[in-house]
């Protein structure tokens, strides 16, 4: 088994060109590289901010839209709670599947934060999809040492497939 993308577009306001699709599988080869991930499956939705706002609500408790959400397989859900919470290894993709996890990106905030950051839209997708999947690897920006190396690993990515600010 190799890498996957299966990705769906879920919202209707921005058109989905297969370059940006070209360039999701590319991050997603480079990240599975630098972080020795050989393969794997990862499912990318695209949706609108009043989608994501739903998933944020229902899932994280916070009642705004975000950038990107990451479900990583292996989390586990407390049903009473409806909270994702991680488990202690969670380097390991599914043993069966190979699925690695859920990556959810809002296009219309993406667009949103190319703007205040004055980069592409490109740049923008291509940055919360490296993050969305480090996060499903287990990367967090919780703590201070933790986001430096988080943050480094994914400039050091978007610089490899030529995606610089």
């Amino acid at each position: 088994m190799s890498l996957i993308l299966d990705w769906s577009n879920e919202q209707t306001k921005y058109e989905v060109p297969e370059a940006w699709i070209a360039m999701f599988e590319q991050l997603l080869a480079e990240a599975a590289k630098q972080e020795g991930i050989e393969y794997g499956e990862v499912a990318l939705t695209l949706v609108d901010n009043a989608h994501i706002h739903e998933i944020n609500k229902q899932y994280r408790n916070i009642d705004r839209p975000t950038d990107v959400i990451s479900f990583a397989l292996n989390d586990e859900v407390d049903e009473e709670m409806e909270i994702i919470f991680e488990v202690e290894d969670e380097s390991e993709q599914d043993p069966i599947s190979g699925m690695l996890g859920d990556i959810i990106i809002s296009i219309e905030r993406a667009d949103e934060q190319r703007i205040e950051y004055g980069h592409s839209l490109e740049r923008e997708l291509g940055f919360l999809f490296v993050h969305g999947f480090l996060h499903l690897l287990g990367y967090d920006h919780e703590q201070e040492e933790a986001e430096k190396e988080m943050f480094s690993k994914q400039e050091l990515i978007l610089q490899k497939v030529g995606l610089t600010r």
